[in-house]
C-alpha cells in the first residue's frame, strides 16, 4: 500500500483528488490548517492539523510517506522550501506540486497578457517555488493548471515546461484526475513540469470570465 500525504487537503482540487484516491490502494494522511473543515474525510484517512511552514508540525507528517502531494496557496515560495527541506531530511523523494500558469511567461498572445494582468503579482513567488523544487534532488512533478472551473468532467492535455501553454481553462476534476494518475503510477512524469488545460479552449481569456 502506498502512503500518500496531501498538503492543503481542504482545497477544492485536493478534495476531488482525495475522493478519487480513496478508491485506490493508498493510505491517506490529510494535512491542513483547520481539521474541522474536513468533516467528510474518507474512512481510514488520517487527518493532521498543522501549518506547512512549521517544521515541527510538517516533519512528523512527512516521515514514512511514499508520495507527497501539495496543493497550497499564499507564500508558495516559502512553503515549497519547507517541503523540500522536510522531504529531503526524511528521505521521501516523490512530490506532486501545484503552481500556476504563466510563471515562465509561457502563455502566449492576448490570453498571456490577460493572465498577467489578473495574477501577475503571484507569479514571482510561484516561479520561485517551482525553481526550488527543480533545483532539489526530489522526483517531482510540477503542475501548472489553466484557469479552473467546477465543470463535472475529466478532459485535459499537457504541455512541457519549454512549450507554449495551450488553452485557457480546465476543470478541477481534471487536475485531480491527473494528480490521481501520477500518485497511482509514480513512475510517470518524473522530474516533469507540466501545463494542464482542456483541449479546444483557446481564446483571449477563459469563457467563464
Amino acid at each position: 500500500m502506498t502512503n500518500v500525504l496531501v498538503l492543503g487537503a481542504g482545497g477544492q482540487i485536493a478534495r476531488r483528488a482525495i475522493e478519487m484516491l480513496a478508491d485506490e490502494d493508498v493510505e491517506l494522511t490529510l494535512f491542513l490548517r483547520d481539521a474541522s473543515s474536513l468533516a467528510d474525510a474518507p474512512e481510514g484517512a488520517r487527518v493532521v492539523e498543522g501549518d506547512v511552514l512549521d517544521r515541527e508540525q510538517l516533519d512528523p507528517a512527512v516521515r514514512g510517506q511514499d508520495i507527497v502531494y501539495a496543493n497550497l496557496a499564499g507564500d508558495l515560495d516559502v512553503q515549497a522550501a519547507r517541503i523540500v527541506e522536510s522531504m529531503t531530511t526524511a528521505g521521501v523523494e516523490r512530490l506532486v506540486f501545484i503552481t500556476a500558469l504563466g510563471i515562465y511567461d509561457e502563455v502566449p498572445g492576448a490570453f498571456g497578457a490577460w493572465n498577467r494582468r489578473q495574477i501577475g503579482t503571484m507569479l514571482g513567488p510561484y516561479r520561485a517555488a517551482a525553481d526550488a523544487i527543480e533545483e532539489s534532488s526530489l522526483d517531482y512533478t510540477i503542475l501548472r493548471p489553466a484557469w479552473l472551473t467546477d465543470v463535472d468532467e475529466i478532459s485535459y492535455e499537457v504541455t512541457q515546461r519549454d512549450e507554449p501553454f495551450k488553452g485557457t481553462e480546465v476543470s478541477r476534476k481534471s487536475v485531480a484526475a491527473l494528480v490521481t494518475d501520477i500518485v497511482t503510477h509514480p513512475d510517470r512524469w518524473v522530474r516533469a513540469n507540466l501545463g494542464v488545460n482542456k483541449p479546444g479552449t483557446d481564446g483571449d481569456k477563459p469563457a467563464f470570465r
